[in-house]
């Protein structure tokens, strides 16, 4: 079973992203983590700093990277 952890290392391979890239796309999202915190998550799952993903940081992952490849949402016009 896939977790949240092996998720993001897919996406961030698949996407050819580094931890800068992977920042920024949270940020799109109004999310903040630090470089050491992220490195954290895609350590290997027997190392002492291991810290499994929670569902919130794929879930705003995901929408920041949907940001990060089609662009802003554009604003409605009333």
């Amino acid at each position: 079973m896939l977790t949240n952890n092996d998720i993001l290392k897919k996406l961030r391979v698949a996407h050819k992203l580094r931890d800068d890239d992977i920042i920024k796309i949270l940020k799109k999202v109004d999310f903040e983590i630090s470089k050491g915190a992220l490195g954290d998550m895609f350590r290997n799952e027997d190392h002492p700093s291991f810290v499994e993903a929670g569902d919130q940081i794929l879930r705003n992952f995901l929408n920041g990277l949907i940001i990060h490849l089609r662009g802003e949402r554009p604003k409605k016009s009333t």
